[in-house]
């Protein structure tokens, strides 16, 4: 491989051999040049861009350089390991750059983390690949015998596509001493072959010629190719066609219709009849021009078979023949030039473009990379490229097609987070025809925002005694940022209220900004709380920002009035809101109650002070306000009470019947809702000094015994009572089960026993009643008439339990009446049921028994009936029907 460089100030033809590399580049403007062979295998080395543009190899790979060429086929590629650039494909020179001399392929190097752009120019030069070729393998003359030695005809052309020495370079004839070649150079340098007739003709002797053409390139080794050649004799034909002008010439646009009728040739001969007719052929042709053109063999007509475009080939030559029926002919050349329509819009190709930027970008940033081109020439190919209003962009040119998408400000993701950029592009055709391209842009968000409240201060009023953990209110912050730089967190300043810390009684929810109270407020402690909330952002460093927060504590009816004055009355304890010592109580209703003692006197008039009910209320507003009015009063029109200032004024001027002593219950209440409300009782003395109140209080001194004490003793007695009765029904029972069991085992009492020989003492009174001390057994017969009924004692069944002493001489009286009538009464010595059996007896209504069967009990049961009883049984039976005479 040899490099050569070349100046900037002209360019020196390089002569190469076969596989040799020529790599040649030069440093103008940013751009390279290098040249290699056609038909190099996929991946041949080109050239060390790295070293050449000064490089690193790992920036390459980082940065995304890559080659683009111009339109759908991509020759080279960049080795981003290596730097060097390479064959994308095999180049085939003669398809790239036909009939050009000299074949420039085009690329650019972009490396996208720079959006930068190196232009790259690689020349491919042509090796002999290609052999010449006649388009026909034998060619067919006619030649009339008469023909003067020294004419000449001219010969179909060897195509070789290669250039230089490479292209066709001679032409060698042989076969027959009858002819000879002779080579013409045209102006445009092509050789032309031409076949000499060297010696007369002779039909007879020789009807036809064989000769054979070879073309000769210069390559090494050298390519060739043949075509043979048959001269028929044949008799005289004494004219040759002859075409009106030598060269035709027409221009035509690039946007004729195909089938149109581009020119006509037209070719005469003096001969009559077959020598006469002219036939028109296309001697020398390319390939691209035999399929565009069609030349009518009889009227010479050229007509356009495709579409012609300016853009592949500006102008196309041919070589007419005109040949009569004896072979003789003539040769025109015919130069077609196509002109330029505006038929191609400007084309965009966006080569490097970045989807997304910092907003923080700095103004000048490259965000594009676009090629503009326009295939047409001229004004219609000339490109002026434009942005679309309101961006905050502009184009620079980077080169001769490249231009720059660059910021002309600094962004804000605020205001705009993505942008869709138009690129348009317009020619200077007439009509222009115009192009555009679309580039998308999201802006990326730097945390360059704050978090900003909906409010500048906020407020809330919290109702006091609230539940803990009640919601009171909601902050709100937005944050202009995107992402994380948005994420908006909460928390409370410290700070100290009351001693304590903040955080004890409010905290904030870090998430959604919701404020909660920790604790029950007290209205009474606290009437406002003033905090502070900080937002802060997810940034690094975070943003952040504060908001003032006032909690007003709202009033709730939940005190109850005070009665400073009258003092409170001693009490079981401190009732709420009194101090140590102070007595209150409370009513049924929730009511506090206060008492106190007053001194009015009798001589009152009527509107006159007699005392003041002072009461306060903790809470505050209408919570606070209080009314008085007079509940109970023990003479209602003597005193009234003022609606809001408690004064206790006479009514009326007291009256002599007037009690001395007066109580006055005074309701205070609020205007809370409910109303809570507290009571005075005031204790009003009508008297005239001191003395005769301090006498009035001293006769009420003593205190009624509550009435909770009272029903609790009469519960107890009636449970008492209870007891006693069901103890007796139970007495009853087991003594006349004893009775009957006796009855069974013991004979009759027998006669003897009788009442007057109990001493006297051994009956004691109770109440009037005499109860025995002993026990006896006794029969007693009941009748409807209680009056009348008898008693029969068993003296046999006295059991003496208490000592033993001599009888008395004689029984003391029944409640004091006379002895000796009671003993008149009956006979002495019978017994009871002696007595009773020869008359009934009829107790005494003094009788201690009497009303044991006076009572209803014993109206109830008319028929005669027999108890047997102890003393005490009697005495107790006797006490509870004396005390309870129906309960039975």
């Amino acid at each position: 491989m040899y490099a050569v460089k070349e100046g900037r100030c002209g360019r020196r033809q390089r002569a190469l051999l076969c596989c040799v590399l020529v790599a040649a580049w030069e440093a103008v403007r940013g751009q390279l040049r290098y040249s290699v062979p056609e038909e190099l295998p996929k991946g041949s080395f080109v050239g060390d861009v790295a070293k050449d543009l000064a490089l690193e190899l790992a920036a390459l790979g980082a940065r995304g350089a890559r080659v683009v060429s111009p339109g759908r086929t991509q020759y080279f590629v960049l080795h981003a390991s290596s730097g060097h650039l390479v064959t994308a494909e095999r180049i085939d020179r003669e398809q790239l750059c036909e009939n050009e001399p000299q074949c420039v392929l085009r690329c650019e190097l972009i490396v996208e983390g720079e959006m930068k752009v190196y232009a790259i120019e690689v020349e491919i030069t042509d090796i002999n690949d290609n052999t010449p070729k006649f388009r026909v393998e034998e060619m067919k003359l006619r030649m009339s015998e008469t023909t003067t030695p020294g004419s000449r005809f001219p010969l179909r052309v060897a195509q070789d596509p290669d250039v230089g020495v490479n292209s066709l370079q001679s032409y060698t004839l042989s076969g027959d001493e009858h002819f000879s070649l002779s080579v013409q150079a045209g102006a445009d340098g092509e050789k032309r072959p031409e076949l000499v007739l060297a010696k007369a003709l002779d039909r007879e002797e020789a009807a036809f010629h064989e000769l054979l053409l070879r073309a000769s390139d210069g390559g090494d080794p050298a390519r060739t190719g043949t075509a043979r050649i048959r001269v028929a004799v044949l008799d005289a034909n004494d004219n040759a066609p002859a075409f009106s002008q030598a060269v035709y010439t027409v221009r035509v646009p690039e946007d004729v219709p195909v089938g149109s009728t581009l020119l006509r040739v037209t070719a005469t001969d003096l001969d009559d009849g077959t020598n006469g007719d002219v036939k028109y052929t296309v001697n020398k042709i390319t390939d691209k021009a035999l399929k565009l053109f069609h030349l009518d063999a009889k009227t010479g007509a050229i007509k356009l078979a495709m579409n012609l475009d300016f853009e592949e080939a500006q102008s196309y030559k041919l070589e007419v023949h005109a040949r009569d029926g004896g072979d003789l002919f003539d040769t025109a050349t015919v130069s077609i030039s196509v002109t330029d329509v505006n038929d191609n819009a400007p084309e965009i190709s966006v080569r490097s473009a970045l989807s997304e930027i910092s907003e923080d970008a700095a103004p000048g940033t490259v965000v594009a990379l676009l090629h503009v081109q326009d295939r047409d020439s001229g004004a219609n190919g000339e490109v002026r490229c434009s942005l679309g209003e309101g961006v905050p962009f502009r184009l620079e040119r980077a080169l001769d097609d490249y231009y720059s998408v660059v910021t002309a400000r600094e962004l804000d993701r605020e205001r705009a987070s993505e942008y869709n950029v138009t690129v348009r592009a317009a020619d200077g055709g007439s009509p222009a025809l115009r192009s555009g391209a679309v580039l998308a842009l999201r802006v990326l968000d730097v945390n360059d925002n704050a978090p900003v409240f909906a409010e500048a201060r906020y407020s809330a009023r919290l109702p006091e005694n609230n539940a803990e953990g009640a919601l009171v209110l909601t902050v709100r912050a937005w944050d202009a940022d995107w992402g994380q730089n948005a994420r908006v967190r909460y928390r409370l300043r410290e700070g100290r209220l009351r001693g304590a810390p903040l955080s004890s009684y409010v905290s904030v929810q870090a998430e959604t900004g919701a404020l909660y109270a920790l604790r029950s407020f007290d209205y009474e402690e606290v009437r406002e709380v003033e905090l502070w909330v900080r937002a802060e952002d997810g940034g690094a460093p975070p943003l952040s920002s504060n908001v003032s927060v006032r909690l007003l504590i709202a009033d709730e009816n939940d005190n109850a009035p005070q009665v400073l004055y009258p003092p409170a009355a001693p009490g079981p304890g401190p009732g709420p809101g009194s101090g140590a010592g102070v007595g209150a109580w409370g009513s049924a209703s929730g009511a506090w109650s206060w008492a106190g003692v007053e001194l009015a006197p009798r001589s009152a008039e009527p509107g006159a002070l007699v005392a003041k009910v002072v009461a306060v209320d903790a809470d505050a507003g209408q919570n606070a306000w209080l009314s008085y009015e007079l509940a109970k009063a023990t003479e209602p029109g003597l005193f009234r009470v003022g609606l809001h200032s408690g004064e206790v004024r006479t009514a009326r001027s007291p009256l002599a019947r007037d009690a001395a002593r007066h109580s006055l219950v005074v309701v205070v209440k609020d205007r809370g809702r409910p109303a809570l409300s507290a009571t005075a009782t005031l204790t009003v003395v009508l008297a005239e000094n001191v003395a005769e109140l301090l006498s009035e209080l001293g006769s009420a001194a003593a205190p009624a015994e509550p009435a909770g004490s009272l029903t609790r003793w009469l519960v107890l007695a009636v449970a008492a009572v209870s007891c006693l009765f069901l103890a007796f029904l139970l007495l009853l029972l087991a003594l006349r089960l004893r009775r009957w069991r006796r009855s069974r085992l013991l004979p009759p009492p027998s006669a003897g026993a009788a009442l007057r020989g109990v001493p006297a003492s051994h009956f004691v009174g109770i109440d009037g009643v005499r109860a025995f001390l002993r026990s006896y057994s006794h029969d007693v017969s009941l009748t409807a008439d209680s009056r009348k009924s008898q008693l029969r004692c068993a003296g046999g069944s006295c059991c003496d339990t208490l000592p033993a002493r001599p009888p008395p001489d004689e029984a003391a009286p029944l409640r004091g009446e006379d002895a000796a009538a009671h003993r008149a009464a009956e006979p002495d010595g019978l017994p009871v049921s002696a007595a009773t059996a020869a008359a009934p007896h009829s107790l005494p209504s003094r009788s201690p028994l009497a009303p044991v069967f006076d009572s209803p009990w014993c109206r109830v049961f008319p028929s005669a009936l027999q108890v047997s009883f102890d003393g005490e049984s009697v005495t107790s039976t006797c006490l509870f029907l004396l005390l309870y005479p129906n309960s039975l």
